[in-house]
């Protein structure tokens, strides 16, 4: 059976001078992280993740983002549909 993505989010994360490029490859890497970019202004990577609820987003998504060194903060916001 397969399970249907129904909550997106862009996550905006702060890195530690020099990490950017080491912090996009590992968020690339975990499961339900659909693209990471680096970018230039107050956040150093923007990616966008999918995950079935937002308890699942949290527990698979987020709390693996959390833990890759050289992240020094992130912000999360979830997608509405307007």
């Amino acid at each position: 059976m397969e399970l249907k993505m129904s909550i997106q989010a862009y996550i905006l994360i702060q890195t530690e001078v020099g990490k950017a490029g080491a912090v996009t490859k590992a968020v690339t890497a975990i499961a339900g992280v659909t693209i990471a970019e680096g970018v230039t202004g107050p956040y150093d990577v923007i990616m966008r993740a999918e995950a079935a609820n937002m308890d699942e987003l949290g527990k698979t998504v987020l709390s693996k983002i959390q833990a890759i060194p050289g992240i020094t903060r992130t912000l999360t916001c979830p997608v509405t549909n307007l």
